[in-house]
């Protein structure tokens, strides 16, 4: 029997699984959780989100994925997140999530679904791209 032994990506500081790991725990705690202050961590101080979800004049760095992110908090106080494939290779992890979320003015509970790419260098995540569809209502 053979132990494969994974392989520290220079680039990014950890293993795939490592990389994995961490963007699962990004979402979790900075979505699910609505623990704002992890982005000073995970987020490196050069970050730049390429999201086309992102609203123009978003500050670049951590402070503009807080800002977003922490809207995105009042107006679905119940947002929530959840991974549905998670693929790593190179300095990139990609996902394909799906939300949820009540809206606070209407009290209407919407979904939609994307597909995220990070980059990851230094342990942090460094850029992003997100595709996501629009808000649609729940159908019950």
């Amino acid at each position: 029997m053979h132990s494969v032994v994974e392989v520290v990506n220079p680039a990014t500081g950890m293993t795939v699984d490592e990389m994995k790991a961490f963007v699962r725990n990004h979402f979790e705690e900075f979505v699910n959780r609505k623990n704002l202050d992890i982005g000073d961590v995970n987020f490196a101080p050069e970050f730049e989100d390429h999201g086309a979800d992102v609203p123009p004049g978003t500050a670049p760095g951590p402070a503009g994925a807080k800002a977003y992110v922490g809207g995105a908090y009042k107006k679905f106080p119940d947002i929530h997140v959840d991974i549905l494939d998670l693929i790593a290779e190179g300095d990139r992890v990609v996902i394909r999530n799906h939300w949820t979320g009540t809206e606070a003015a209407s009290g209407t509970k919407y979904e939609f679904s994307g597909i995220v790419i990070w980059r990851i260098a230094h342990r942090q995540l460094v850029e992003r791209w997100a595709y996501l569809t629009p808000p649609q209502p729940v159908k019950t």
